[in-house]
């Protein structure tokens, strides 16, 4: 990789942690008086623990900031890196969401993110993830089981749309699998018994 293209790659990736450590949802509910979502509930500042602590249009309105962010960082990652690059830019804004460096490195687990990022990039397969999201929630009835499902979907959609080149296949696969481990307590109050 030629050394302007390495620069350029390494800030896109640290303007999506940047991008990806603003966190809508306590932003809105420090403006609003509330208290912070990470004290109550599952303790996640995301979109399902907002709907359970503020309702359908507190978590609509940081479910469409979250992906219309992602968005964008996908946009201009895609006009500016090679094709293969793009998935690790993804993977930098994740890890903004999750380590947020402006709320105390302690954030949401980057499932609306995904979304939004994979929707810039692989639209049908963003709706293709949605739709596995529905149904893995129509059986399991566990959200984080549903994201698991959209997320994997998410990523295989990834792969299959830039899949001429592996490495790009890898940074999907990379941040779908950082998002399930991010998910790390669920499965163990699920399967492991522990709290």
């Amino acid at each position: 990789m030629p050394a302007t293209g390495l620069l350029t790659f390494i800030v896109l990736f640290a303007a999506a942690y940047a991008a990806g450590s603003v966190n809508f949802s306590i932003l809105a509910f420090r403006f609003a008086g509330r208290d912070d979502p990470r004290r109550h509930g599952s303790g996640n500042p995301g979109a399902t623990n907002v709907f359970r602590q503020a309702g359908l249009g507190w978590a609509a309105a940081v479910l469409l900031l979250d992906m219309g962010r992602a968005v964008g960082v996908a946009l201009v990652a895609q006009s500016l890196l090679p094709f293969w690059q793009v998935p690790w830019v993804g993977l930098g804004l994740i890890l903004g969401n999750r380590f947020p460096c402006f709320h105390g490195f302690k954030g949401g687990k980057g499932v609306a993110n995904y979304l939004g990022f994979t929707l810039a990039i692989a639209p049908v397969w963003a709706a293709v993830g949605t739709l596995a999201w529905g149904a893995a929630h129509l059986i399991w009835r566990a959200p984080f089981l549903s994201s698991f499902a959209m997320v994997i979907t998410l990523a295989a959609g990834t792969t299959i749309t830039l899949g001429t080149d592996w490495r790009a296949g890898v940074g999907a696969v990379v941040t779908a699998l950082f998002i399930v481990a991010c998910h790390h307590r669920n499965i163990r109050e699920r399967w492991g018994g522990q709290k």
